[in-house]
């Protein structure tokens, strides 16, 4: 509770708030990579492929294309298109509306909660975009209608030739998400850089609270050290950390800093 109160008092104190968002966070919310529901749905891959995880099957080396975007149409579907906002992100919305929003998350949860475009920088994909394979031209595509409609064409883990995605110009589409050299990083990706960077600066000047929520050591460069260097540089700066497994800074003698191991729905529910 004294944590929570400190919570409390960081956030009637703030002037910015900076959400910071990983793979954990989504997990709180019931979005699961490895249990029940991927069990259920991806049974026929499980049995034929030996598949254990979303994440580790997205590396899996298909030996034709018809199976490979089978694959991916249930992927992309389980991951972005199935649940909609979960009720976690929903909360998060509905407490930190004015918040920005830095995730290395793809599943576009933040902007199904209701967070605007404009203050999100994932800076890893988002399911919802196909890329050229090639990573040239530096545009991209919506691929629901296509996830729906391969859906249901799927059969014995195939879907037909005549539905294995392309570029308008006929040319091989790949998933937009940072994997490799070719990831696009087009025009909207580098308006939210600058974005984020802008408001980083505008933030330093006052009161900023971090909220950090689910994120290891997988790439702590991109958000968990940049916290923790803001927290030690900006003055007036607070980062909370949620982080089941790994609360500990990497920065020691942070001025303020409070780091929650609870599940984070009991940390809200309490607030």
């Amino acid at each position: 509770m004294n944590r929570i109160d400190l919570l409390c008092k960081a956030i009637r104190e703030a002037d910015h708030i900076i959400i910071g968002a990983g793979s954990g966070l989504s997990t709180a919310a019931g979005i699961d990579y490895a249990g029940d529901d991927f069990r259920r749905e991806f049974a026929p891959w499980i049995e034929r492929y030996g598949i254990t995880d979303l994440y580790t099957s997205s590396f899996y080396p298909f030996e034709t294309e018809e199976e490979r975007w089978a694959y991916w149409a249930k992927h992309i579907w389980f991951s972005r298109y199935r649940t909609g906002a979960t009720e976690l992100y929903k909360e998060l919305y509905r407490t930190f509306p004015t918040a920005f929003v830095v995730t290395t998350n793809v599943d576009g949860q933040f902007e199904l909660a209701g967070f605007p475009k404009e203050r999100i920088f994932a800076t890893q994909g988002d399911y919802r975009w196909f890329q050229p394979a090639s990573g040239t031209p530096k545009t991209l595509i919506d691929n629901r209608e296509w996830v729906m409609c391969a859906l249901p064409t799927i059969k014995d883990c195939r879907i037909p030739t005549e539905m294995i995605p392309t570029m308008p110009d006929g040319t091989p589409v790949s998933m937009n998400l940072r994997v490799d050299e070719t990831f696009v990083e087009d025009f909207h990706w580098h308006q939210q850089a600058r974005r984020y960077t802008d408001f980083v600066q505008q933030a330093s000047q006052g009161n900023l609270l971090l909220l950090e929520f689910g994120i290891g050591y997988n790439t702590p460069g991109i958000i968990r050290l940049p916290f923790e260097q803001m927290a030690q540089r900006f003055p007036h700066t607070t980062l909370v950390r949620f982080n089941r497994d790994n609360p500990e800074p990497y920065i020691q003698d942070l001025p303020r800093f409070t780091a929650f191991t609870e599940d984070i729905s009991t940390i809200f529910n309490k607030l």
